[in-house]
C-alpha cells in the first residue's frame, strides 16, 4: 500500500511541474518586445496609433491663424505717438517686447515690437494708426497652421499611447535584458513627446499673441530748417578762423628767440647798407 500511495504522489508531482512551466512558459511569450522603429512613421505601432488618434482628433477644431503686423510711418511728435501706443497697449494687454531708439540721415526713430492678444488684432492696429495720414510701409499678414497643428496632435497622442503600452511591459518584464531594452525604448520616446509638445506650446504661443513691428520716424530738418542751418555754418567757420589765429600766435611765442635773430641780423644788414651808401 505505502508503495502504490507513494507512486500516486511522484505521479502528482510531476504533472505539477509541468503545470508550472507551462504557466512560466505563457508568461515569457507574452512579454515580447514590439519590432522597434525602423524609420519615422514606418513602424506598425505608430502608424496604427498615428491613425486612431487621427480618427480620435474633433473635426469642428478651432482654426489655428498666426497673424503678424509691420507698420512704418512719419510723425510731428515721436513723444505724443509713442504716448498713443502705449495706451494702445495697456487698453488691449498687449506687450512691448522690444524698444528701440536711433537715428538715420536726415530723421530720428523710434522702433517697437510688441505683442498683442490675436482677438485683440484688429482693435489694436485701429487704435495705433489714428492720426496716421498715410504709411511707408504697412504689411499684415495670416498664416493658418491648422493642418500642421492637427497632424503633430496626431503624431504625440500615438507617441503617448506607445509609451503606455511599453510601461505595461515593463511592469511585466522579469529578465533585466528586456527591463533595459524596453527603458530605452521609453527614453526614445519620451525625448519625441516633449520635442512635439514644444512644438505645439510655440505654434500655440505665435496663434494666441500676434506680433506687431511699429516703427515711426520725424524729418531732423523739419527741427532745424535751412536759415538755423545757414548760420550754424557761419557760426562755425567764425569759430574755426578764431582757432586757426590762435594756433598761429602760440607757434610764434613757441619760435620767439629766433625771430629775434631774425630781427638783429636784418638790423645790422640795414645799417650796414646805409653806412656803404654814406
Amino acid at each position: 500500500m505505502k508503495s502504490i500511495a507513494l507512486f500516486f504522489l511522484l505521479i502528482l508531482s510531476f504533472s505539477s511541474c509541468k503545470k508550472a512551466e507551462a504557466d512560466l512558459d505563457m508568461k515569457v511569450s507574452a512579454i515580447k518586445l514590439p519590432p522597434k522603429e525602423a524609420s519615422a512613421g514606418n513602424a506598425l505601432y505608430d502608424k496604427a496609433d498615428l491613425n486612431a488618434s487621427a480618427k480620435e482628433a474633433p473635426q469642428n477644431i478651432e482654426p489655428k491663424i498666426i497673424k503678424e503686423g509691420n507698420l512704418r510711418f512719419q510723425t510731428n511728435d515721436l513723444t505724443a505717438t509713442y504716448t498713443q501706443i502705449q495706451n494702445a497697449v495697456k487698453s488691449h494687454n498687449a506687450t512691448i517686447q522690444n524698444d528701440t531708439e536711433g537715428k538715420d540721415y536726415g530723421s530720428v526713430f523710434r522702433r517697437l515690437i510688441i505683442r498683442v492678444p490675436s482677438k485683440n488684432f484688429d482693435l489694436f492696429l485701429k487704435d495705433i494708426s489714428k492720426g496716421v495720414a498715410y504709411f511707408d510701409n504697412k504689411e499684415i499678414s495670416s498664416q493658418d497652421v491648422t493642418a500642421e497643428y492637427i497632424d503633430i496632435d496626431a503624431r504625440l497622442k500615438a507617441k503617448k499611447v506607445l509609451e503606455n503600452r511599453y510601461l505595461e511591459l515593463l511592469k511585466k518584464a522579469n529578465k533585466v535584458s528586456e527591463m533595459l531594452e524596453i527603458e530605452a525604448q521609453l527614453s526614445s520616446i519620451r525625448e519625441e513627446i516633449e520635442a512635439k509638445e514644444g512644438q505645439l506650446n510655440y505654434m500655440q504661443n505665435r496663434v494666441s499673441f500676434s506680433t506687431i513691428t511699429i516703427e515711426f520716424y520725424k524729418s531732423i530738418a523739419e527741427e532745424s530748417g535751412v536759415t538755423a542751418s545757414y548760420g550754424m555754418k557761419i557760426w562755425t567757420a567764425i569759430k574755426s578762423g578764431f582757432n586757426s589765429v590762435s594756433s598761429l600766435f602760440i607757434n610764434l611765442l613757441s619760435i620767439w628767440p629766433f625771430i629775434i635773430i631774425l630781427f638783429a641780423i636784418g638790423y645790422f644788414i640795414r645799417k650796414r647798407f646805409k653806412t656803404k651808401k654814406i
